[in-house]
């Protein structure tokens, strides 16, 4: 789902159409583009088949405050392959005492895989959380084959 400024809403895969309309929302009529997804969803097939993608298409994230913003925005630049802890996001946006904050601004994320949330971690290396379920989240670390740097 995206606005004129960015995709607002990716979801992972549901068992059919009407399921994963759903899952956007309930309360929104929702416009079917295929087009204007042929990037990213182009994008996406090569992340799936384990190719590094820049993920570097416009979002939308007005609907969240600006700390949850600083959060999303910062954890967009983690790299590929590459795990980060809550606590050193919470540090990179000057709220160093906030990684439980920052892991709940990270469970908000309405676009997974663009915004990487699921390269952050626990500081012991742990997983942590992940909106879409622990097994997407190890999944995509082991596409990855992502490693911690703390």
């Amino acid at each position: 789902m995206s606005s004129d400024s960015g995709l607002l809403r990716l979801n992972f895969p549901a068992s059919d159409e009407q399921t994963a309309i759903n899952a956007i929302s309930d309360e929104m009529e929702i416009e079917r583009k295929e087009d204007d997804f042929i990037e990213v969803k182009d994008a996406l097939f090569d992340y799936f088949n384990g190719k590094p993608v820049d993920f570097s298409f416009p979002v939308d994230l007005r609907y969240f405050t600006v700390f949850q913003r600083n959060v999303l925005e910062t954890a967009r630049q983690i790299p590929y392959g590459n795990l980060r802890s809550y606590g050193w996001l919470a540090s990179e946006i000057g709220h160093p005492n906030s990684a439980r904050a920052v892991g709940q601004a990270l469970g908000a994320n309405p676009i997974p895989i663009i915004i990487p949330c699921h390269r952050v971690v626990r500081s012991d290396g742990s997983l942590g959380g992940f909106s879409g379920g622990l097994d997407w989240k190890k999944h995509l670390i082991n596409l990855e084959k992502a490693v911690f740097i703390q």
